[in-house]
């Protein structure tokens, strides 16, 4: 068996004498993974750093059987942000919970065009809360769509300012009032649908999604939120410290 498709690498890990196991995220074979023989050379390193975009033949026996890749770069994302810690951070934590969360080799195309949007808008100074938004596609794809439209409780569209923890719906400021402190906060910019460069509500985001993430995907199968990720909010909270926003 054999196909041919273009793939974002999410992770390359040692294998053998100098061979890698390389996952990619790819348009039509969904998160795919293969052997590189020699992977592991100078002259390959480059190519499958995380969030490279690159060109994948793959060859098996049998559909069920590992294969092997052969792949050209196309675009390295990661050479991109080598002089910002907060983007590749960012970029670990997508390819991170990419590789985690998602189901082995189902074409997911609606994902995989947001991940390469994404990688597209690198440069842009509200990333992060794209990154979040890229996150409740990602919630949406698997079936655990977050209602952000209406108030549960009350039918009201507007202020609009707490998700339930239990529905995942939406819940108005005057009707959320009494058990605000159960409830999470619902930045505008995600009710929206719109991008920030407020750090804070971007926290309060990647709080949302990751409380949704941690139940639904990570949590029924023993897994926990990937370590990428946690480092991102991280680093995320400490600049929000210094700078004050």
């Amino acid at each position: 068996m054999e196909w041919r498709d273009n793939g974002f690498v999410l992770s390359a890990r040692p294998h053998g004498e100098g061979g890698i196991i390389a996952t990619l995220l790819t348009k039509e074979h969904g998160r795919h993974a293969g052997l590189i023989r020699g992977g592991g050379s100078r002259k390959s390193q480059g190519v499958f750093e995380i969030g490279n975009f690159v060109t994948a033949e793959w060859r098996a026996r049998l559909a069920e059987h590992l294969g092997s890749y052969q792949c050209e770069l196309v675009t390295s994302f990661a050479a991109e942000v080598l002089d910002s810690p907060i983007k590749l951070a960012g970029l670990t934590a997508l390819c991170g919970v990419s590789e985690t969360a998602l189901p082995e080799k189902e074409p997911l195309p609606a994902l995989f065009d947001g991940f390469q949007a994404l990688l597209s808008v690198l440069h842009e100074e509200a990333w992060a809360s794209l990154y979040v938004r890229w996150e409740v596609g990602l919630l949406a794809e698997l079936g655990f769509g977050l209602d952000m439209d209406i108030c549960a409780a009350t039918g009201n569209t507007e202020e609009l300012v707490y998700l339930s923890p239990k529905s995942g719906r939406a819940v108005s400021a005057a009707a959320g009032e009494p058990y605000k402190e159960k409830l999470l906060a619902l930045p505008d910019f995600l009710r929206l649908g719109e991008a920030t460069t407020d750090l804070r509500a971007v926290l309060q985001g990647l709080k949302l999604t990751g409380y949704f993430l941690e139940r639904h995907v990570f949590g029924p199968h023993n897994q926990t939120i990937p370590a990428a990720r946690t480092r991102f909010v991280d680093r995320l909270n400490k600049m929000t410290t210094i700078s004050g926003r």
